[in-house]
């Protein structure tokens, strides 16, 4: 009798690689990253002795959140805030323009400047791409604040947390195959 374990590996919490397009700067000091919930509603059925509840027929896909180190330049702290106040353009609309203007990213891909597409690669035990999670027309919805404090006694380096929205996620193999 052959077990139907395969591979007795556990799933490691510190093998992973996140790749923002828009921001490489953040994408490269990322500290961490979540696969984002996955929930669906509930529709009930009245009867006489109980209510019975039924799958919904909408996913909600819950946030993609990462939290990065921020250099001391603030270079991909800077990234995300631009992207967000180009899409809120607060102080005038020629922020909106000035994003809306950027369809070349640093790596030459034409993009549309408002979204990004994002990929979280998930390593082996052996630090081998298993699996990646891919993120369509993401966005930020929020960044997190810097705050400074002279009562510190241990330096502990600045992290910045970002949450994003996104059309929807797929997880795939390496070679981009679904799962």
């Amino acid at each position: 009798m052959t077990s139907p374990i395969s591979n007795r590996n556990f799933l490691s919490p510190t093998g992973f690689l996140f790749k923002l397009n828009r921001c490489p700067k953040s994408s490269y000091f990322c500290s961490s990253a979540n696969i984002p919930s996955l929930d669906i509603g509930t529709a009930t059925q009245s009867t006489y002795l109980k209510d019975i509840p039924l799958p919904g027929d909408k996913i909600l896909f819950g946030d993609l959140n990462i939290e990065f180190l921020v250099d001391e330049d603030l270079g991909n702290y800077m990234e995300i805030q631009k992207w967000i106040r180009g899409l809120a353009y607060p102080d005038s609309i020629k922020e909106y323009q000035d994003l809306e203007k950027q369809k070349v990213l640093p790596d030459g891909m034409d993009v549309n400047s408002i979204y990004s597409d994002a990929v979280l690669q998930v390593l082996t035990s052996n630090n081998v791409t298993n699996f990646q999670v891919n993120f369509k027309d993401l966005f930020p919805i929020s960044l997190s604040t810097l705050t400074y404090s002279a009562d510190e006694t241990d330096i502990n380096y600045f992290k910045a947390s970002v949450n994003f929205a996104y059309l929807i996620y797929n997880i795939t193999d390496a070679r981009g195959e679904p799962l």
